[in-house]
């Protein structure tokens, strides 16, 4: 129920917040997009379709290639992020947000953008459209979510130029940049882990005071000293972000003449996983 209840409040912010961004300050400010957002602010520019309606109808068509490369729990959240973006989106219909530099309203847009997309996905959805290839390609090829998707919008924000002029495509495009960098950021804080490897001579001390305090695999392999011939056994550890003080201090207070370095890691699989990719 704690899960329901946060992916549901997650969604339900990203949803709004892709609406301010979407109506507020791009369409405000004659700026495109990319992906099926490109192609909602092409159909508002040239025909004047209403943006909720394009994200339903586009969104859907694209569910149904998520219903077969996505898992049904994912597909299920995302069909209620674009139930929540298709109501904000007719909601902040009438907002506009005109700004004297339209650069502003691109980067602050791009932020928003960028922010709205990453807590859709820490609730465990999309928001369907360019972001369900994405996936894909994060899934199967290891492809970073947000590289993927400024790839696929730019292939439609760069033939807007016919609609929207050459600035305002420049405009755009940096806006995909902004949003994709943010989105990165914004993921990386969910995924991202830290691999620790320490060389010390209290290494079994540290091992086991890393994996009773910190609850965390420990690893220990066996290595030597090319130039002194000294053998030494070196600590593997692979933890989250919010772990690294705690186990800092702990190494400090048990060998603080230990060597460490600190790696990031991307990402981590089991064998089972591993499987996807035979």
């Amino acid at each position: 129920m704690k899960h329901w209840i946060k992916n549901i409040c997650l969604i339900t912010v990203g949803g709004i917040l892709y609406a301010v961004a979407m109506d507020c300050l791009l369409l405000a400010n004659h700026i495109g997009e990319g992906g099926v957002s490109g192609l909602m602010t092409l159909g508002y520019y040239l025909f004047h379709i209403a943006p909720s309606l394009t994200n339903f109808v586009l969104n859907g068509v694209l569910l149904i290639v998520g219903w077969r490369y996505l898992d049904r729990q994912t597909v299920g959240w995302t069909c209620y992020a674009i139930a929540v973006m298709t109501v904000a989106l007719r909601a902040f219909h009438e907002v506009r947000l005109p700004l004297h530099e339209p650069l502003v309203a691109a980067l602050i847009g791009g932020v928003l953008m960028g922010i709205a997309i990453g807590i859709i996905m820490q609730g465990d959805g999309t928001i369907a459209g360019s972001t369900i290839l994405a996936r894909i390609c994060n899934r199967y090829l290891g492809v970073a979510t947000g590289n993927a998707m400024l790839f696929f919008d730019l292939a439609v924000a760069l033939p807007s130029a016919m609609v929207i002029g050459w600035e305002n495509m420049l405009l755009t495009i940096i806006e995909l940049y902004v949003s994709a960098v943010v989105l990165n950021r914004v993921l990386a804080r969910l995924v991202e882990k830290r691999c620790i490897m320490i060389v010390s001579d209290h290494a079994d001390e540290l091992a086991g005071a890393l994996n009773q305090q910190t609850h965390r695999g420990v690893t220990l392999l066996d290595g030597h000293g090319y130039k002194s011939g000294q053998r030494k056994q070196v600590i593997y550890c692979v933890c989250e972000r919010q772990d690294l003080t705690q186990i800092m201090t702990l190494i400090t207070a048990i060998d603080p003449h230990a060597f460490v370095t600190l790696q990031v890691v991307r990402s981590t699989f089991t064998g089972d996983v591993l499987q996807l990719f035979r």
